[in-house]
């Protein structure tokens, strides 16, 4: 009877670790919480990338384009007079489009049309989960398809992404369709199951085997997919069109190393810049002139150089 009784204790708290594992963990993964518009915008304020009575100047053209899985993305447009050049721009995770606007300056200066817009249940998109490319590829094919509906035949496509929004891209590209010209991938990481391996370690100092095997079985039951289905390493062979990849040097949340594995599986165009300065989805904010001069020097690397508008 005695042994029983221990069996059942052990069971028990078995059952009740994978629950708390897989409830825990899933909820961060699935419901990470988002910073509010208020946060951005003292941030970018601060870092001098927003000026608000100049955004509002800006014509600006609302979007809302309907996702495949049900929801509307919701988006916006600055358009160039007769230009045929597109840059959509794919933000990071727990952010919107307000992080976009310091990237969006870079490109209305150059002469090219914008398209901001909000992944899944970020900003005034919907969608009930963040997936971390997983799902949010399918809705840059959206975006990525109503731009070229929208425009003309002969309209050059970018991508630019920070962060997530950078594994997006080039799970998009590589796993969907090589559907733009050019993509900019700012600190991505390779493959999710190694970054979330990786903030394991180094922020609750748990060894993975006692961790992902369960919140991979419950991120399946509960939002369908699994963990290594996020790999942007795994589909870069994939990826034609010339990728620029960028990431900062003092990065501790997403290493450089993920980058450099990323840049090293791409095939043909592809260029890297590493800056010396800067945290995490820092590299503009303290690098500009080089960050700016990288992507001149990529663009008129693969003929998209200076814009003469008509």
């Amino acid at each position: 009877m005695r042994q029983l009784k221990r069996i059942i204790i052990i069971v028990g708290i078995l059952l009740s670790y994978i629950l708390f594992i897989g409830i825990f963990f899933t909820n961060k993964v699935m419901y990470i919480r988002k910073k509010t518009n208020e946060e951005i915008l003292e941030r970018e304020k601060l870092l001098g990338h927003y000026q608000e009575e100049l955004y509002d100047i800006i014509p600006k053209k609302e979007l809302t384009i309907a996702s495949p899985f049900g929801y509307n993305i919701y988006g916006e447009m600055v358009d160039v007079p007769d230009s045929n050049r597109f840059m959509i721009f794919s933000h990071g995770v727990t952010q919107n489009t307000l992080n976009s606007i310091k990237y969006m300056n870079i490109f209305l200066e150059r002469g090219w049309n914008v398209i901001l817009y909000d992944h899944r249940r970020h900003g005034r998109s919907g969608g009930k989960t963040t997936s971390y490319g997983f799902y949010e590829k399918h809705d840059l094919k959206a975006v990525v398809d109503w731009v070229r509906e929208s425009t003309s035949e002969d309209a050059v496509i970018g991508i630019h992404g920070e962060s997530m929004g950078a594994a997006t891209l080039l799970l998009y590209a590589g796993a969907i369709e090589d559907g733009a010209d050019f993509y900019i991938a700012d600190c991505p990481f390779s493959d999710l199951e190694e970054q979330l391996n990786y903030r394991l370690k180094m922020d609750y100092r748990i060894p993975k085997q006692l961790v992902m095997p369960i919140a991979n079985t419950f991120l399946r039951i509960r939002d369908k997919y699994s963990i290594r289905d996020v790999s942007p390493i795994n589909v870069m062979e994939n990826i034609d069109n010339p990728v620029l990849f960028i990431h900062s040097e003092p990065d501790d949340f997403i290493p450089l190393m993920m980058t450099q594995q990323l840049f090293e599986k791409k095939r043909g165009k592809k260029k890297l810049y590493v800056a010396r300065n800067g945290m995490h989805a820092m590299s503009y904010s303290e690098n500009r002139e080089e960050y700016e001069k990288a992507i001149d020097e990529f663009l008129e690397e693969i003929g998209y150089g200076e814009y003469d508008q008509k």
